[in-house]
C-alpha cells in the first residue's frame, strides 16, 4: 500500500459545513479535491459558498487573492462518485448513521484503487464496526475533525481493531502537514474528546437536579476557573437535542455505564423543545443569552479576635496575603499554620475552608465546629480581584456566621456566590471528574495523557488538560473529591478510576 499522500488527490464524500470545511483544509493544502454530495447541485453551492467566505477573507487582508484562486482551482464538484476514481484519500463526511456509512466505503471499495485511504470523519461511531464488511478493513481509519474545521487545530485519529498501524500515521502525519494536530486514540465510545468532556455537562446537570443554583451561577463559577463558557452556555449552543443524543450513544455504547447516565433536567428540555440558540430557549433566552448575576452588597465582615490562614501551597500564600491586607486596619495580621491539614481561614470559632469535596455539614462535623463554610477551587491563580467563587454554608451554622462568611470571601478578593451544601460545589467537582474520566481513558489505552491534554485545550478550549490539572491539584486531592461525591450519592457514577489509584499510590 502506497501511504504517501502528499499533494495525493483527495475524494470528500458529504457537502455539508464539515465536508465543505475538510475540501477547503485540503485544497489550500495544495491537494487536488474532489466533492460530491448525494443530493445534486449541493457541492456546487458548497464550492460558491467556500469562495465566498475566501472572498471575505481577502476583503479582510488576511488572504492574498491568487491564493484564493488557487485554492479554488483544485476543488471540483463531483457528479458521480466514479469521477473521483483516482483518488489517493477519500474522507467521508455524511450523516451519523453507521449502515449509511458502511454502504458508502463498500461502493467506494469497488471504486478507488486498493492502495487509497479510507478515513470517516465520524464523532461517535466504531471504526471498527463501520470496517465490518470491507475487504480491506485495515485501510479505513477515523480522521475526526472539529467544527469549524479551517479554524480548529484539532484531529482525533482513531483506530478501529482492523486499522493498520501505517494507514493511521500516514493520516496522523497528514493532517500535521495541514496545519492541525493530530491525536491518536482507539476506538471506543466518544474517542478522547466526546468521552472525557462528558462531565462538563454532567456534574452541572446534576447540580441543576439538584436545584443546587441557578444556570447563570454555575456557568460564571466554571467561567471563573478559565473555561471560555459555561456549560449551560455551551449546551444551548451545541443543542440541547445534539448533546443529549451523544451522552445516550456513549451511555448505550458503554452498556449502560451508569458514570454516563443522561439527565432527567435535560431530557425534558428536549422534550418540551427547548433547544437553545436554535429555538430561541433553553437554559437561558435568545439572542439575550445568559443574564447578569445580581451583584452582592458590599459587607464588611466583623472584626475577628484572632484569624488565622490554614495550608501550604500558592493558594494558602494567597489567602495569606489577601487576609493580611483585609485585616490592616482592624488587628493584627492572621497567623499561618502549615499543618493542619486544611486550606482556608480561621476566624474566631468559624471556619472558611477550601472544599475537599465533603458537604460543608460534613465538614463541620468531623472538626466539630458548627460555623463552618467550604470554598470552590479558584483555579486561576492567582486569582484576578472579584473572581466568582462558589460557596455553601454548613446547616447548623449561625444565622451571624451565614452573613460573614460571604463578606470574608469578599475581603479575601473573591465575589461570592452562594450554593446549596452539595458535595464537591462545582469547579472542585467538574474538573476531578474530568480527571478521573481522562485517567480512565488512559487506563484503557484510548489515548496518552499528552494526547488527551491536547485534545481538551484544542477540541474544546479547556483552560488547562485534564493532566495538567493533576499535577497542579495532586491526585491525593482528586481521588479525595471523587471519593466524597461516591460516598454522598452511592452507585458506580463516582467510583476512582484504577489508574488514579495506582498514581495515589505510587506518590
Amino acid at each position: 500500500m502506497n501511504l504517501s499522500l502528499q499533494n495525493a488527490p483527495v475524494l470528500v464524500v458529504g457537502a455539508g459545513i464539515m465536508g465543505a470545511g475538510i475540501a477547503q483544509v485540503a485544497a489550500q493544502a495544495g491537494h487536488p479535491v474532489w466533492l460530491f454530495d448525494l443530493r445534486p447541485g449541493a457541492a456546487a453551492e458548497a464550492r460558491q459558498r467556500l469562495a465566498a467566505t475566501l472572498d471575505g477573507l481577502v476583503s479582510k487582508g488576511r488572504l492574498a487573492a491568487d491564493a484564493v484562486q488557487a485554492t479554488l482551482s483544485r476543488v471540483t464538484p463531483a457528479e458521480t462518485l466514479a469521477q473521483a476514481a483516482g483518488a489517493a484519500l477519500v474522507v467521508e463526511a455524511i450523516v451519523e448513521q453507521l449502515e449509511a456509512k458502511r454502504t458508502l466505503f463498500r461502493e467506494l471499495e469497488g471504486l478507488v484503487g486498493e492502495s487509497a485511504v479510507l478515513a470517516t470523519n465520524t464523532s461517535s461511531i466504531s471504526i471498527t464496526a463501520i470496517a465490518n464488511g470491507l475487504r480491506h478493513p485495515g485501510r479505513l481509519v477515523g480522521m475526526h475533525f472539529f467544527n469549524p474545521v479551517p479554524l480548529m487545530r484539532l484531529v482525533e485519529v482513531v483506530s478501529g481493531l482492523a486499522t493498520e498501524p501505517a494507514v493511521a500515521e500516514a493520516i496522523f502525519a497528514l493532517a500535521r502537514a495541514w496545519g492541525k494536530v493530530p491525536v491518536h486514540a482507539r476506538s471506543t465510545p466518544g474517542f478522547i474528546v466526546n468521552r472525557i468532556a462528558r462531565p462538563y455537562y454532567a456534574e452541572t446537570l446534576a447540580l441543576l437536579h439538584e436545584q443546587a443554583a441557578a444556570p447563570a451561577a454555575l456557568d460564571s463559577g466554571l467561567k471563573a476557573a478559565g473555561f471560555r463558557m459555561g456549560p449551560c452556555e455551551l449546551m444551548d449552543l451545541i443543542g440541547h437535542d445534539t448533546n443529549f443524543a451523544v451522552t445516550q450513544s456513549v451511555f448505550e455504547a458503554n452498556f449502560f455505564d451508569r458514570r454516563f447516565g443522561p439527565s432527567l433536567v435535560q431530557r425534558e428540555m428536549v422534550d418540551g423543545g427547548l433547544l437553545g440558540r436554535k429555538t430561541g430557549r433553553g437554559f437561558y433566552r435568545y439572542p439575550q443569552g445568559a443574564p447578569a448575576l445580581a451583584t452582592p452588597p458590599r459587607l464588611a465582615p466583623p472584626r475577628p479576635r484572632a484569624a488565622a490562614v490554614h495550608g501550604e501551597g500558592p493558594l494558602a500564600d494567597s489567602l495569606h496575603a489577601a487576609a493580611t491586607a483585609a485585616l490592616a486596619d482592624t488587628g493584627p495580621p492572621p497567623a499561618r499554620k502549615r499543618g493542619s491539614g486544611w486550606t482556608g481561614l480561621e476566624i474566631d470559632d468559624a471556619r472558611l475552608a477550601l472544599t475537599d469535596g465533603r458537604p460543608a455539614h460534613e465538614v463541620a462535623a468531623a472538626a466539630g465546629v458548627a460555623d463552618v463554610a467550604v470554598f470552590d477551587h479558584p483555579l486561576v491563580q492567582p486569582a484576578a480581584p472579584g473572581t466568582a467563587l462558589a460557596y455553601a454554608v454548613s446547616a447548623g451554622a449561625s444565622p451571624a456566621w451565614r452573613a460573614a462568611a460571604p463578606a470574608w470571601l469578599q475581603a479575601l478578593g473573591f465575589t461570592p456566590l452562594s450554593l446549596q451544601d452539595t458535595p464537591g460545589l462545582v469547579v472542585a467537582r467538574t474538573v476531578a471528574m474530568l480527571v478521573n474520566e481522562a485517567a480512565d481513558a488512559v487506563l484503557q489505552g484510548v489515548c496518552t495523557e499528552d494526547g488527551a491534554d491536547a485534545a481538551m485545550k484544542l477540541g474544546l478550549n479547556y483552560p488547562a488538560g485534564p493532566f495538567e490539572w493533576l499535577a497542579a491539584l495532586g491526585a491525593a486531592r482528586v481521588v479525595a473529591i471523587v471519593q466524597a461525591l461516591d460516598a454522598t450519592y452511592r452507585g458506580e457514577r463516582y467510583r476512582v478510576s484504577p489508574w488514579l489509584r495506582r498514581r495515589l499510590a505510587a506518590g
